[in-house]
């Protein structure tokens, strides 16, 4: 009777101990069940870069004077200009140039740099191809307009957390009015002056 007893016992907290385990599993579950998905459906689905974000180099033909800066500032010395020196104008005829992607850095110095902001960084991340001479981009291929997620009817822009004002998890749909989430830098400002105040009081 003692032995059936000890059994119906043992039974009995092995039964609590599993509904425990359970319960923590579940809670678990449900909690993650108010948050965001954090899974993108790619292709159908895909992230809004960020504002600063340096993506494929958009390059304008018609702007560039063959100054070969963005050659001396490139880390690498990647950019390839082609060009030849016209007597009658003095000056000099850019005949070709392209940047090779699959070596490229994406660092932005040849952008930061060009004295005529012929070059320009895009949204644009997709580049994958199955030949590396395919990324040798040519004054063609860089010039054509850069592709902004946001003017693709046939995908879903998502928001990043980061740009999602506080509270909101939803990354389809804004509130009217809302803003980006952080401070603005004149608000940085407001906040540290009003800091030096303080400490200028306190002394």
């Amino acid at each position: 009777m003692l032995n059936f007893l000890k059994q119906v016992g043992d039974y009995a907290k092995e039964s609590v101990q599993a509904a425990k385990y359970i319960g923590q599993g579940l809670s678990v579950t449900f909690d993650h069940m108010r948050r965001r998905p954090i899974t993108v459906q790619y292709p159908y689905e895909k992230l809004i870069p960020s504002e600063r974000y340096r993506g494929r180099i958009h390059f304008e033909f018609d702007k560039c004077i063959a100054c070969e800066v963005c050659v001396r500032v490139c880390p690498i010395n990647l950019p390839v200009v082609d060009w030849e020196f016209n007597k009658a104008t003095k000056k000099k005829t850019l005949n070709h140039y392209s940047i090779d992607f699959g070596v490229c850095i994406f660092c932005g110095n040849c952008v930061e740099y060009c004295p005529t902001n012929c070059l320009s960084m895009t949204e644009e991340y997709e580049l994958a191809a199955y030949d590396r001479h395919e990324l040798n981009y040519d004054s063609v291929a860089m010039g054509r307009l850069p592709y902004k997620v946001t003017q693709d009817p046939m995908v879903t822009p998502l928001r990043e957390l980061a740009y999602l004002p506080k509270g909101v998890m939803d990354p389809h749909e804004l509130p009217a009015g809302s803003r980006r989430a952080g401070k603005l830098p004149q608000e940085i400002l407001e906040e540290a002056k009003a800091g030096a105040d303080n400490g200028a009081e306190a002394n």
